[in-house]
């Protein structure tokens, strides 16, 4: 495991994310969270994603409001498409027939730096249309849910293909996950069993604040670095904050270059590395959370 502050791999010569060349990525993990449960978060999150139905043209985008998704209670994935879309299109005349399908979803570091794929997640099942009853009040809680389109499908049987919007399943048969912290294959119960990141939809706030706001702080978390001979931070090295979950946050540093030129650039140009700072213990609230924050942050001022 690594401690607070222990550098991941460096950026020059690891593996890539999905195609993003030059991902920094751990040469070891913690094991937490699993691979289900990081899948399962993307799934809930609102990261983009499309939805590709073999034969279907064009590729179902799901990203954006008012299409959305959500997973129910038995794990299958609720989707909220448009009633003219070829998803639906394709679900509405399989009839009897199974329609495969596979959900791709991109997550992109919600702050400016490079290298912003942190991950890529497949999902792939059965897509039917939804019209059960306690499965349409379920679809009520997608994130779109505010919308009358949702309000709608909840309350009423899906719409003809062609207007509307319409409900339809996703039956999870098998999903695999490519992303910071490595890749991993995750069965269908597994899916089900897990539950998503608690911050799943603050993350992106709370890290544009810490980046905008705290700059100096994330910085100086370079103090709690296990780096040999390095026991300061260089005014010329940057820092930002790239992932954060209950278990603690993540932070990309980007050192100084042997050309004195190349630090007053493009952050490309630059050496790059990823560190995680493990809170003690899961959080499981915004409240613990900030705690954590706090004492982390704290931490790095009184060890600079």
């Amino acid at each position: 495991m690594f401690r607070p502050g222990t550098p991941a791999t460096g950026a020059a010569g690891t593996p890539a994310c999905g195609s993003d060349a030059g991902q920094p990525r751990p040469a070891e993990d913690a094991g937490r969270p699993s691979a289900a449960e990081r899948v399962r978060t993307l799934v809930e999150s609102d990261a983009s994603a499309v939805l590709v139905v073999p034969g279907a043209e064009p590729v179902e985008h799901l990203a954006g409001t008012p299409v959305a998704r959500t997973v129910a209670p038995d794990g299958n994935v609720l989707l909220l498409v448009p009633g003219d879309s070829p998803a639906a299109r394709a679900a509405t005349h399989a009839q009897d027939d199974d329609v495969v399908a596979v959900m791709e979803v991109t997550d992109v570091a919600p702050v400016a730096v490079p290298h912003r794929i942190r991950g890529r997640a497949r999902v792939g099942g059965w897509l039917t249309p939804v019209r059960d009853r306690a499965e349409r009040e379920a679809g009520a809680a997608l994130p779109a849910k505010r919308t009358a389109a949702a309000a709608a499908v909840a309350a009423e049987a899906p719409t003809a293909p062609g207007s509307g919007w319409m409900l339809l399943r996703l039956e999870v048969g098998e999903a695999n996950i490519d992303d910071l912290r490595g890749a991993g294959d995750v069965e269908a119960d597994e899916f089900a069993a897990a539950g998503h990141d608690p911050f799943v939809h603050h993350e992106t706030e709370l890290l544009q604040h810490l980046a905008s706001a705290h700059g100096d702080l994330i910085r100086g978390l370079c103090t709690l670095l296990d780096r040999p001979g390095a026991t300061t931070c260089a005014a010329d090295e940057t820092a930002v904050p790239v992932a954060l979950n209950r278990f603690g946050l993540r932070v990309r540093f980007f050192g100084r270059s042997e050309r004195p030129e190349d630090n007053t650039v493009d952050l490309r140009d630059r050496p790059v590395f990823d560190a995680r700072f493990d809170f003690p213990e899961p959080v499981r609230d915004l409240p613990a959370l900030r705690r954590a924050l706090h004492r982390l942050l704290d931490g790095a001022a009184r060890a600079g």
